[in-house]
């Protein structure tokens, strides 16, 4: 056989030239694997998006029923609202006008916050001084609301608040005031000092009674301050009294004549030539089952030929505003127990309704706007069933209420196929 000639067929892979393709073909498979490996490590290494809520920021309801329409007073300054949910409107402006015996109302409720009485408690005794006696005859001969008293007389707190909450006795008003502060001076001081801390616009103390016509207020303040004094059970009760019983003066009468007209329970009347006729009012309604308090303030009705007493004249005037809105509270189920308020997802296709552990329901005013805003909690890979993952927020005026929105069901974390094939 001859021998193949130099230079003819292809090169083996124990020659020289086949020994570098196989190395090639080495290389390349290496740098594969390489590439694999490395797009494996990436992958699995690659941060996993979290997941997410998705949710309407905000959404809002109408209370049914058409908006109320407040028969306003022809005179002065008027407010009215709930004590859950804030003012329903204001009328006649803002600005400070005298508040006669109104004054009252804070002067009874700093009285109570240093000096607490729990349900059945008449409280400590005060004893009237010679000094409180004489207070007593020169208010009186001033023409001024007065309860009677005379040096010696033992009163309880409780007793002292009803005669200058009920008859409205201004010279009660200074015995508590110095018998709380020590003096008149430093109790109106704590006056004005809490009605700066409330935020009450446009109020200032000169007196502890109401009878300096320099004590002013507005509607608004007035409706705030109430709210916060009807919180205190001792308060609401005595304003409740159409009558009490004192040692010296003895039986005395409420000069609130509003008292159980449509619903109302309370709370202070106050009138002079400044401030005109003025009331804070509180009244009780049902709304779908439940009772609710109605809050006004009307201030500054002066007399007419018409209603030549301005008391008389006020009380009118609430009592009218108060028919004109008293049937307008409804009741709204904002949100149900178990309720779909938002949809957890993931980028890997997990789709978790979240759902309301609990349920709001509001009353206000008919027409009323109540949102409903979806916040949603940090949330990593996976949630399990009942785990919170959102908050609702539901605000109807002033009045707000959370509900947590928990998971309805598992949300697993991205499979391995996933996390290999995503872009």
């Amino acid at each position: 056989m001859r021998p193949r000639p130099a230079g003819l067929g292809g090169p083996t892979f124990g020659s020289p030239h086949g020994r570098r393709r196989k190395t090639r073909v080495v290389v390349v498979a290496v740098v594969v694997v390489a590439v694999a490996i490395g797009w494996l490590a990436v992958q699995l290494l690659r941060p996993v998006p979290t997941l997410a809520l998705a949710a309407a920021a905000t959404t809002a309801r109408v209370m049914p029923g058409a908006a109320p329409r407040p028969d306003w007073p022809a005179q002065g300054e008027a407010a009215i609202g709930l004590p859950g949910t804030g003012l329903l409107s204001t009328h006649g402006g803002s600005q400070p006008v005298p508040i006669a015996s109104l004054a009252k109302i804070m002067t009874a409720y700093l009285v109570l916050r240093a000096h607490p009485l729990a349900a059945g408690q008449a409280g400590p005794v005060i004893t009237v001084s010679a000094a409180d006696a004489a207070t007593y005859a020169s208010d009186e001969q001033a023409g001024q609301s007065v309860v009677k008293v005379v040096p010696g007389e033992r009163l309880t707190e409780l007793q002292a608040l009803e005669a200058m909450l009920i008859p409205s006795g201004n010279n009660i008003a200074s015995m508590l005031a110095a018998w709380d502060a020590g003096s008149v001076t430093a109790f109106v001081a704590k006056m004005n000092a809490e009605a700066s801390a409330l935020g009450l616009g446009g109020t200032h103390y000169a007196d502890a009674s109401g009878a300096d016509p320099a004590t002013v207020s507005t509607a608004s303040g007035q409706f705030q301050l109430t709210v916060l004094a009807l919180r205190i059970p001792a308060f609401r009760q005595i304003v409740a009294m159409p009558q009490v019983t004192l040692p010296v003066a003895g039986i005395a009468y409420n000069v609130n004549a509003s008292l159980g007209h449509d619903g109302i329970v309370g709370v202070k009347t106050g009138s002079s030539d400044e401030a005109g006729g003025c009331l804070s009012f509180a009244a009780l309604r049902l709304a779908g089952g439940r009772q609710v308090t109605i809050v006004g303030v009307v201030l500054g009705v002066h007399a007419t030929a018409a209603q030549p007493s301005a008391l008389a004249g006020v009380i009118t005037a609430a009592e009218s505003l108060l028919a004109s809105v008293g049937g307008n509270l409804t009741e709204l189920a904002v949100v149900q127990p178990g309720a779909v308020l938002g949809t957890v997802t993931s980028a890997w296709g997990a789709t978790v309704p979240a759902v309301a552990a609990t349920g709001v329901t509001v009353t206000d005013w008919t027409g009323a706007q109540v949102t409903v805003t979806i916040t949603a909690r940090p949330l990593a890979h996976a949630i399990s069933a009942g785990q919170p993952v959102a908050e609702a927020t539901v605000r109807a005026g002033t009045s707000v209420s959370r509900v947590t929105l928990d998971a309805s069901q598992d949300a697993r974390p991205p499979p391995l196929s996933w996390r290999l094939t995503r872009l």
